[in-house]
């Protein structure tokens, strides 16, 4: 594919892209602008690329589904864990708006200076709608909880509880765990339901 518009109408085609609102996330982030320099003829390719440290800018008929199932609404506080390209981040700030807040957390302090470069093209830094972290994501963030959503690019061993505490009533997490992707929400304080989506591959969820 050669065109945004052609992974767009790909993603359509084979059903991972279904609501208005993440096909116009899509249509309104180039995934150009967040793949390395060194691979421009694969921007568009239904595949995970390298970024560098061992990391991946995500396979692009992933992140629709896992944008799809999250069910961003305009205004929401939503955590990623996982920055990487800064790719996902800039999809869920079009998804949120100019009165949503994106809190976007990295481990590796490289990949966030890249992303926020990547991000300037589009100004979600620099208008608040992003703020940017270096740290340990598989606590969470609870100096910004409670959030409306989180939703991580890297797979954990096992579902970070922790996740759950920084999480609002009626709020929704979903992350990959092995080579699924799990769906939380939270009902009550204490009362969750999940749900497992199988046949999945992602990097791993460095803990440190």
């Amino acid at each position: 594919m050669e065109t945004n518009e052609q992974l767009i109408a790909l993603l359509q085609k084979e059903g991972y892209l279904k609501t208005q609102s993440v096909i116009g996330a899509f249509q309104a982030i180039d995934r150009k602008d967040f793949v390395p320099a060194d691979l421009p003829d694969k921007a568009y390719a239904n595949e995970a690329l390298p970024i560098g440290e061992k990391q991946t800018i995500s396979q692009p008929l992933v992140v629709a589904f896992m944008l799809e199932i999250l069910g961003v609404k305009a205004g929401e506080k939503i955590l990623e864990v996982g920055t990487g390209s800064g790719w996902k981040t800039a999809l869920l700030a079009s998804l949120v708006g100019k009165d949503g807040e994106i809190i976007s957390i990295e481990r590796i302090e490289l990949l966030s200076e890249r992303a926020k470069a990547n991000l300037s093209k589009y100004g979600v830094v620099e208008s608040g709608v992003v703020e940017l972290v270096v740290g340990d994501g598989s606590r969470g963030y609870p100096e910004q909880a409670p959030y409306d959503k989180i939703i991580a690019a890297a797979a954990a061993d096992k579902f970070p509880e922790v996740w759950k505490e920084q999480l609002k009533i009626g709020g929704r997490i979903v992350t990959p765990v092995g080579n699924s992707i799990f769906v939380v929400d939270k009902i009550t304080k204490d009362s969750f339901e999940q749900k497992e989506y199988f046949g999945f591959s992602f990097v791993p969820l460095v803990k440190g």
